[in-house]
Formats: structure tokens, sequence, C-alpha cells
């Protein structure tokens, strides 16, 4: 039993009784402004209620950190999650979206690299109060094959125990509850595994700031049947220390993960 799957499930509840729309990809129920908290020292934030594609997270996240935005790194290790979007946009590039400007966001005649900024901040600065990486380049919208759902993060540090702790708060406008999010909670979570190692702090808290958070009508049953389980106890991941950029999908050890069996929720149509 673990609070992350209780707290995605009070959550679920309120999105599936939330204010009913139509959007541009069918009906959907929602709710605007919740927040996800959990903390590291309890587990892998991956949820038990379902069964979450780990590899293929690991796979979307050290493509993200590579700066890459071509098909190709995700098709070599078997992840086609970008597949539609590239259709869509026409092109195997999906344009400037999250890798380009974690790594490379313009500005004027001069490229910032985000990461390695936030990865010196915390080495040199780790009390600052500016250790923010962003997605949501306004000039470069147009240039995306989607414009990014969880579009910045910010990380912060404090002693506890004598032990400088790494703390991370992912910021996301757009959130599919049965699809998306689960994906995302354990993303931004090994991304904060990531960045303590890097920086030999011990991972803290993990939040998410969610904007609207919806349901769509054709993902209620699936949903239904998942809000029904019982929890499990959550897994664990370890891993090498590598330079940040460096990792492939299997450098990852998922431990323990116990789960339900997967649930098939259908893509917005």
């Amino acid at each position: 039993m673990n609070k992350l799957d209780r707290d995605y499930i009070s959550l679920a509840y309120m999105a599936m009784n939330g204010t009913p729309k139509q959007t541009r990809n069918g009906s959907v129920r929602c709710t605007f402004g919740h927040q996800i908290r959990h903390n590291m020292r309890e587990g892998f934030p991956l949820l038990t209620t379902k069964k979450v594609a780990f590899k293929t997270m690991c796979t979307e996240l050290t493509w993200f950190l590579r700066g890459e935005t071509t098909l190709k790194y995700l098709h070599e290790h078997g992840c086609h999650i970008w597949d539609d979007d590239a259709k869509k946009h026409g092109s195997d590039d999906l344009g400037l979206i999250y890798g380009h400007q974690w790594r490379g966001w313009s500005a004027g005649d001069r490229y910032i690299d985000q990461m390695q900024g936030i990865i010196n901040a915390l080495k040199h600065n780790p009390d600052s109060r500016r250790m923010i990486v962003s997605a949501w380049n306004v000039g470069d919208l147009d240039y995306m094959a989607l414009p990014p759902c969880h579009f910045a993060f910010q990380v912060q540090t404090e002693v506890i125990e004598g032990k400088r702790t790494l703390n991370l708060m992912w910021h996301q406008r757009s959130v599919d509850l049965p699809l998306g999010l689960p994906f995302n909670i354990a993303s931004y979570g090994l991304l904060l595994l990531i960045l303590a190692k890097q920086v030999d702090m011990v991972p803290g808290t993990l939040i998410g700031s969610l904007g609207d958070v919806h349901v769509y009508d054709n993902q209620t049953y699936g949903l239904l049947t998942q809000i029904k389980r019982e929890p499990f106890k959550l897994p664990t991941v370890s891993f090498e220390h590598k330079q940040f950029d460096h990792y492939l999908p299997d450098d990852f050890i998922l431990e323990g993960y116990e789960h339900h069996p997967p649930i098939k929720f259908p893509l917005s149509t």
C-alpha cells in the first residue's frame, strides 16, 4: 500500500466528477489546479494500480536529456510514443520541443544549456531560488510538433539532518490523467534521482503542480477499473553515476515492481 497511488485515485475521482467540456480532441471531464507530492524515501514513484511502461519512460527522458528532437534515438530503443505527433508534424524531426529547449534554448545569437546551468548552480550556489528549466519558449511554439504539456520544472535544496537534500517541482498545463500523468510522475521522479546523483545530494520531495487535469469520456471505463484496485508497495530504482546526458534506457534497474495488469486506455480522438 502506498500514498502515491492513493493520491492519484483521489485526483481521478475529482477529475471524473469535474466540469464537462468539448475539446479539440473530444469530450472530457476536467478539474483545475491540483498538486501531487511524493517523498522519494518512500520508493520510486511508479503507480502500482496498473503497469506503467518504465523503459519507455526512461527512453523518452534520456532523449530529452541528450537534447534530441528526431525519432531516430527513440526508434533505436523501441519507443514509438511520439510517432503520431511526428506524422501530424510531417517530419521525423519534431521541431523545437523539450530536448531543444532544455539543452539549446535560443537567445539571440547564442544557445543556453539550461540543464548544465542547473547542475552548475546546484554545485556552486545550491540555495539559489533561480534554478528553473523551462520548455515554454513563446517564440518557438509554432515550431514544435506539440507545445509542451509539462512546461517547466524548478529544483530547490535544503539541509536535513546534516545532508543536502534535493527537491523538484514540475509544472504542467495540460494533464491527461489516465495516460499521461503516471508517465510524467515517474519521469520527473527519475530526473530528480539523476540530478541528485550528479551533485551528490539526497533525493527529497517530488511535487507536481497540475493545471487542467482531465479524463476523456472514452477513458472512463478503464479508469473505473483502476481505481478499484488495491495499491502495492512502491519499487526502487538503481543506476550508476554517468554524465547526465550519457545515460541509456537500460542503465536504470527497476526492482520490486509489483503491479496490477496494464490497462489499455484509448488515445484521445
